[in-house]
């Protein structure tokens, strides 16, 4: 379900709350994530709504893409839903699900993630 500007009520992240309470704060800007988990939720909401400058913000310096912002996302694939598997204090276990052309698939990875100048960042996938 959608709201107002098409942006969704519910969060993408799978938690109960709205977007515009979760993940919908930190891709404003209006707060930062106080964890890795919450960091790594809202990434994939970024991932499904095509938050690139969330994206930019987030990811480490040394490990980003040089071309995110210019390239943008693949607009091939739909993210469909997550599932968090398990997580240390700098670290996420995840299966994030997604289709591409009709054909389901999911991505695992375990992230590692690191407080960069008090925030956290995504670093890059451990497996």
């Amino acid at each position: 379900m959608t709201g107002p500007l098409g942006r969704p009520t519910a969060c993408p992240c799978g938690s109960t709350a709205s977007y515009d309470s979760c993940c919908g704060a930190l891709h404003r800007g209006a707060r930062q994530a106080e964890t890795a988990v919450e960091l790594m939720r809202s990434r994939y909401s970024a991932f499904v709504l095509g938050e690139v400058d969330h994206l930019f913000r987030t990811w480490h310096p040394r490990t980003r893409p040089a071309g995110l912002v210019e390239d943008g996302l693949d607009t091939g694939r739909t993210w469909t839903g997550l599932e968090v598997l398990d997580h240390g204090e700098d670290w996420v276990e995840f299966d994030a699900h997604y289709t591409v052309g009709g054909v389901p698939g999911v991505q695992h990875e375990r992230s590692r993630f690191e407080r960069r100048a008090g925030r956290w960042v995504y670093v890059e996938a451990l497996d």
